[in-house]
């Protein structure tokens, strides 16, 4: 089936859809890695965004449960240069194609991914819209001035839980451990899920940290009481989609939350979020960073690390004021890592749990353990 595509640059391009049928409007970002595209999709950070994998041939692994980052699938849809539905691997579950089409995410392929990244690294991220039933050009352009931004939207009341829950698995398990399985709990901790990662949370029990995930909605004075009353000994600020500074309600808690010198580690948007609700407000990057291929140096010990990055927003420069840099991306010197000064709290941008490789950043949970100790 055709599928037809229109950006806010005037741009039209007519290619192939092999997802879901539907008419579809999202930001168009690109994404530089080489596997992963399962994890990519079902990342509840993609929400409200359309990627452009400079891989040129995907599908070829399939689809598997194990490989989820979440429930679902969220991203708007997914732009490849050469699809492939014969997929070949022994985990492989199901097509791709049947995934897309399962979760009613748009697939486009035969489209010049290349011109695409090239596009967006010059202009800018943009809005899009991708249909399969309407090819009129003028009438793309009309759905797409006339619905909001991906910065008007408030996509963590979308991918955040609706119920408390535990988490028991680690990294190194794929079903709830069994008692002789569980590494030693040595503190506990609440994980504020503002759309978090599934490899996120297995990484943090791998670490020896007893994990409850609580919806966004939460209230600052109860994880306070909960941490006086030593139920639990930090806070976890997730990853998550969208513009940090829409969430208004969330900043104020945190706030809170840092007043109450409560131990706090946040990871992308929970990066972001601190340095917000200390004062310093983000701002948006050209393209962002997308990929599993970002050299990042670690400013304690010099080495670099090879780390995977899902961003559209940065922390600013001068919030140095208040916070040492611990990471730096040598791709633009962008900040990537903050240990607040006066503050039991720290952070980075990129992704430690999705272990690119070959320099690998899981360390930085066991640093959270570290901390929760001190």
């Amino acid at each position: 089936m055709k599928a037809y595509i229109y950006l806010e640059n005037g741009t039209f391009i007519e290619a192939k859809s092999f997802g879901a049928e539907d008419t579809v409007v999202g930001e168009i970002v690109f994404n530089t890695s080489m596997s992963g595209y399962q994890e990519i999709m079902s990342d509840p950070s993609y929400a409200g965004q359309f990627v452009t994998f400079t891989m040129p041939e995907i599908g070829n692994v399939g689809v598997n449960e194990q490989d989820m980052e979440s429930s679902k699938a969220h991203a708007k849809g997914m732009l490849v240069r050469k699809y492939q539905a014969r997929y070949s691997s022994f985990r492989a579950e199901e097509s791709l194609e049947s995934f897309l089409i399962k979760h009613n995410i748009m697939g486009i392929c035969d489209i010049d991914t290349r011109f695409l990244t090239k596009m967006i690294r010059k202009e800018g991220a943009m809005m899009m819209v991708a249909s399969t039933t309407i090819s009129d050009r003028n009438e793309l352009k009309n759905i797409l001035e006339n619905s909001p931004r991906i910065e008007d939207v408030n996509y963590i009341e979308q991918v955040s839980t609706k119920i408390i829950y535990k988490h028991e698995r680690s990294t190194y398990s794929n079903t709830e451990f069994k008692y002789d399985e569980t590494p030693i709990t040595q503190a506990n901790i609440a994980v504020i899920d503002f759309g978090v990662k599934r490899n996120i949370l297995n990484e943090i029990v791998s670490a020896g940290i007893g994990v409850e995930v609580i919806p966004n909605s939460f209230k600052a004075e109860d994880l306070i009481k909960s941490y006086k009353s030593k139920i639990i000994d930090g806070v976890f600020l997730s990853n998550g989609p969208g513009d940090p500074l829409v969430l208004k309600r969330e900043q104020e808690q945190i706030k809170k939350l840092i007043d109450a010198k409560i131990p706090m580690f946040g990871i992308c948007l929970g990066h972001q979020l601190l340095s917000i609700s200390h004062g310093y407000d983000t701002f948006k990057l050209k393209f962002g960073h997308h990929g599993g291929n970002h050299p990042v140096k670690n400013e304690k010990t010099g080495l670099v690390e090879i780390t995977a990055q899902n961003h559209n927003y940065n922390v600013p420069n001068n919030i140095i004021e208040i916070a040492d840099v611990t990471h730096t991306n040598l791709f633009d010197n962008t900040i990537e890592g903050l240990k607040y000064k006066d503050s039991p709290i720290f952070s980075v941008q990129h992704h430690p749990e999705a272990s690119p490789g070959p320099k690998e950043s899981q360390y930085i949970f066991c640093e959270f353990l570290s901390l929760i100790k001190r």
